[in-house]
């Protein structure tokens, strides 16, 4: 592994483009509507059901399920990711293969939020800065991933998280399937549109998740039982993933909750402890991988 001046550059140039984001997110939500707009418009789609806009903010043109969602997500980002980022760049030039683990699964977390701001969020005008920080992560994400001195890592292999990562990763799997599928084609059947799709043209968090991350965890989970390389490189980025979507869920279901979205204590439980206790044991499997893969090798700035 050696450290790369692009990817350090890369690594900043994510953290300031994310937070000059997640903050816009943030201060502008009460502030930048139209003079003479209402807050949480409510029209019907083109599919027929009524949708209700947020009506206020940068997030205006959004649903106000999925504009709180959004400043939810810009607070766990300011609060979590950045600093952490931050922190995996600062290890990173120690030269580690756990640092550069653990500086792709930031960068896989970045990437897996602005690909769902860029492709997701009705637009605004912080569009191109979503596109640039998808853009970024994804070179990012790339440059590091095929850094890793899989040599060195399939060396420590027999000291790594195996049968434990295993099950987590086909449950992990087998959960997102399910999740997000069985609703899927519950709509498919009825021929209805699926729930809170409302003014979006198409589901991007459920095809980001049942198309990478879903077989993600299958394919992590069979070259970890074979204990190759490559699967502990998998299972970083999702592993870390899953710690901070926790966070980020408690965080959005605050924000959604005190923006007036309807929501039954089993939605706001729910998936607030499920995440929780997954985000805990995805912790202490990424402790442990970074940890037992943190090997100091060569570098070169």
């Amino acid at each position: 592994m050696r450290v790369r001046a692009p990817l350090i550059t890369l690594g900043i140039l994510v953290a300031l483009l994310a937070a000059f984001a997640a903050g816009a997110g943030l201060l502008l939500s009460d502030s930048s509507a139209p003079a003479g707009s209402s807050a949480s418009t409510a029209f019907t789609t083109l599919r027929g059901p009524t949708a209700i806009l947020s009506g206020e903010g940068l997030y205006r043109y959004d649903t106000v399920f999925f504009a709180a969602g959004f400043r939810g997500q810009d607070t766990a980002v300011l609060l979590l990711g950045i600093p952490l980022l931050i922190g995996a760049l600062w290890w990173y030039r120690g030269g580690s293969v756990g640092a550069q683990l653990f500086l792709t699964s930031m960068l896989g977390y970045f990437l897996y939020l602005y690909a769902s701001m860029a492709l997701g969020a009705a637009y605004n005008p912080l569009f191109l800065l979503y596109v640039a920080t998808f853009s970024a992560s994804l070179f990012g994400f790339v440059l590091s991933f095929t850094a890793v001195d899989r040599q060195q890592l399939a060396r420590r292999a027999p000291f790594l998280p195996h049968r434990a990562l295993v099950i987590f990763m086909v449950l992990g799997g087998a959960i997102t399937l399910v999740v997000w599928g069985t609703p899927l084609v519950a709509a498919l059947l009825a021929d209805t549109p699926p729930a809170r799709l409302d003014s979006y043209t198409t589901m991007v968090t459920y095809a980001l998740d049942l198309a990478i991350i879903t077989p993600g965890c299958f394919v992590c989970a069979y070259l970890v039982a074979r204990r190759q390389s490559l699967g502990y490189v998998i299972a970083a980025p999702l592993l870390l993933l899953i710690a901070l979507l926790a966070p980020q869920i408690m965080l959005s279901t605050c924000f959604q909750y005190a923006a007036g979205v309807p929501l039954s204590p089993g939605e706001m439980v729910g998936p607030v402890a499920g995440f929780t206790v997954l985000g805990l044991i995805a912790i202490w499997l990424l402790v442990s991988l970074l940890r037992r893969s943190g090997v100091r090798v060569a570098s070169t700035a």
